[in-house]
């Protein structure tokens, strides 16, 4: 286990949107480059870049066409080697996003592995042995090569599957986790990988970890043994990497070999009754939006079971939100946004910030574009100061890789750091927290001290509570704490008679005590 990952505040950056350094209206690497003081203020010390590799961003650069060049939008590889180069000297590690289920169709391995000859890339994707044979289950095309068969999708047309072979081949054409077809992918994923690592990036997030091979059981036992022989390989040759997963269940990937997975935004399960909880029930319920009548009991249902089968292995990562989430902002108002920030940053595991929810930006209804869809709306610029553009590029405006928030109150960092009470500076108080109690951080303990209102918690010697509500709440227990408010946000008090503490707790209220 990396033993950086401990103190770990990751911030993403979806790179198109984050700093134009040039002016053609798409952000790129000098641009992050320059803002990189600005994400060591944050006390956020490590980075999830989503993909800089070169594509045709049919799907944002989700479908790669060279693992190893960086797309000429973004710069080349030499900025990203300095990126790597001057955010390690201010103590920020950096992630590459790892994809390793798919390509672009315009990769050149799938362009060889189109062709009717028998070549080293015909086993690299996974085809049918005859153009009239579909496959079962699965998305695919036909006619479109001049190969005899069709070839599995695992997203977009542009997606096609990369084989890591099916978990038990019935078919001539489907071949073992362990022939050569899918023993020369996995192969070629650790030499990308190690391609990388040599350059000085600290570690991937991976992509749809959990599906690289088809037809695998409930419990992903042949995906597993694949990233559990990564993991030997990365142990032995680079330790300190580190492995965050698309998986959505802990117990199953870390167990895998991955150091963190991420507890996704899954309609139903405990995460997204925290925020988004507005997906499938008649009104919104989200527990951190005011007065929804939300549960935290939903949460620890879900997340204890969760918590419990996988913190000997690994860390559950919180995200406020990603790329493919919607914004917090889409139901929450900033006093809601301050409590989740104030939760995600004081639980177990590695916390996630998504770039601008830290000053609260705005989920909003934008055309898709790049294959975005309804994610789009999640990946507009981020908002720096009041000059054209909000601060993100010198482009035309109608040049931009998306428009900036149009609303006269659109949240900037300019305005931001000037309100000491601003989220902003809520969420640099909260980091600087973490930083500063080992309790806080990745592995400290974590106990239920009250599951109603307030939720209260215990992290080894500090203690937590919320009421995300808009009545005043309180409680009364024995803790065994000094009673000392280390932090707090809106109206909080304590008072401890012998080892009774009282709390006493405002609407959309939250505080911890020593």
């Amino acid at each position: 286990m990396p033993s950086w990952l401990k103190d770990a505040i990751f911030y993403e950056i979806y790179p198109q949107s984050f700093m134009d350094s040039n002016g053609d209206g798409i952000g790129d690497i000098q641009g992050i480059i320059s803002k990189l003081p600005y994400i060591a203020s944050l006390g956020c010390n490590a980075i999830w870049l989503n993909p800089v590799y070169d594509s045709p961003f049919k799907d944002a650069g989700y479908d790669v066409r060279d693992y190893l060049k960086v797309a000429e939008r973004y710069g080349s590889n030499e900025d990203l080697y300095e990126l790597f180069e001057k955010a390690h000297d201010m103590g920020i590690r950096v992630l590459l996003d790892l994809v390793p289920g798919h390509t672009s169709e315009e990769h050149p391995w799938f362009i060889e592995s189109s062709r009717a000859e028998r070549n080293d890339m015909s086993d690299r994707y996974i085809w049918t042995d005859s153009v009239w044979h579909g496959i079962g289950g699965h998305p695919y095309i036909s006619g479109e090569c001049e190969r005899d068969g069709v070839y599995m999708l695992n997203f977009f047309k542009c997606q096609p599957a990369l084989n890591y072979g099916f978990a038990k081949p019935e078919l001539p054409w489907q071949q073992g986790t362990e022939d050569d077809g899918p023993m020369a992918t996995r192969q070629a994923l650790k030499d990308i990988m190690r391609f990388w690592l040599s350059k000085g990036c600290d570690g991937f997030r991976v992509d749809m970890a959990d599906s690289l091979v088809k037809e695998d059981d409930n419990v992903k036992s042949a995906t597993a043994r694949i990233w559990t022989d990564i993991r030997a390989m990365l142990d032995q040759e680079y330790p300190e990497a580190a492995l965050v997963s698309e998986w959505g269940d802990p117990t199953l990937a870390l167990k895998a070999g991955f150091h963190m997975d991420f507890y996704l935004d899954h309609v139903g399960n405990g995460y997204n009754t925290l925020v988004r909880d507005y997906e499938s029930q008649g009104r919104d319920q989200s527990y951190f939006l005011k007065d929804s009548g939300g549960n935290i009991r939903r949460f620890l249902d879900d997340y204890l079971y969760r918590y419990n089968n996988s913190r000997d292995y690994g860390y559950i990562s919180f995200i406020s939100g990603n790329h493919d989430t919607p914004r917090l902002r889409k139901n929450l108002d900033i006093a809601a946004v301050k409590l989740v920030m104030a939760f995600i940053l004081t639980m177990p595991g590695v916390p996630f910030i998504y770039y601008g929810d830290e000053i609260g930006m705005r989920y909003l209804d934008l055309p898709t574009h790049e294959g975005g869809y309804g994610r789009t709306g999640s990946r507009s610029p981020m908002q720096w100061s009041e000059a054209a553009n909000l601060g993100f590029s010198a482009a035309a405006p109608d040049k931009l890789y998306l428009p900036v928030d149009p609303a006269t109150d659109a949240p900037t960092v300019e305005q931001e750091e000037k309100q000491t009470d601003s989220l902003l500076n809520c969420v640099r108080r909260l980091t600087a927290l973490r930083h500063s109690i080992t309790d806080l951080q990745a592995d400290g303990d974590f106990a239920v001290v009250c599951d109603g209102q307030p939720f209260v918690y215990r992290r080894g010697k500090v203690v937590c509570a919320i009421n995300p509500s808009g009545s005043n709440v309180s409680i009364s227990r024995s803790l065994g704490i000094s009673g000392r408010v280390l932090a707090s946000i809106g109206d909080a008090s304590v008072k401890v008679a012998g080892e009774c503490v009282r709390i006493d707790l405002g609407a959309q209220a939250f505080v911890v005590i020593e």
